[in-house]
């Protein structure tokens, strides 16, 4: 839901947080944006794989090779690229009904739980990137791939790259709120 800001403007972003100005939350935006539009256009071609899967199964006696293998390597993919897009518009799960509270009673405290909600929030994508950066080289050394040979074979490694590439995308929107929530009289 839409957020009023204080120039009487609608806001979708997350309450308390706007967007970070300038050219870096251009950027940011920018790339938010797109990584979000690349997944919803990943989800359309998978739908339509499937689809094709399907009546070529019904029809045709003929199955699509490795669609089961698309699904599992995009179900992953799909989830990393827009997540950055869902925390910039506060669609992340999270209860703050009493954050809220803290925010209208007591800006300063309420700032402080936002800024410390964010630095958590960087750390566990930092534990996030570092497990998946190894893996991301080691899929693209090992040559590791889904499927079977001489069948279906697909690599493993753009996945992992769009992992860490949503991973990043989401810790500097983390930052971004957080720069926000230091700035008094901001939110």
């Amino acid at each position: 839901m839409p957020n009023a800001q204080s120039d009487g403007s609608k806001s979708d972003h997350s309450p308390g947080a706007p967007l970070l100005g300038g050219a870096p939350g251009n950027i940011l935006d920018l790339s938010l944006s797109g990584l979000n539009a690349l997944g919803t256009f990943w989800i359309f071609a998978l739908m339509v794989l499937i689809n094709m899967d399907a009546f070529g199964r019904t029809l045709f006696t003929a199955p699509i090779d490795g669609v089961n293998e698309m699904i599992e390597l995009s179900l992953v993919g799909i989830v990393f690229l827009q997540l950055g897009d869902a925390t910039r518009r506060g669609r992340l799960t999270r209860s703050d009904g009493f954050f809220n509270l803290m925010l209208t009673r007591s800006p300063r405290a309420g700032r402080i739980m936002g800024v410390t909600f964010e630095l958590l929030s960087i750390l566990f994508m930092v534990i996030v990137l570092y497990g998946s950066v190894p893996l991301l080289f080691e899929s693209i050394e090992k040559d590791y791939y889904v499927g079977n040979e001489g069948v279906f074979t697909a690599p493993v490694w753009p996945v992992k790259l769009v992992i860490v590439i949503g991973c990043l995308v989401t810790l500097f929107q983390f930052l971004a709120f957080g720069i926000r929530y230091l700035r008094p009289g901001k939110e």
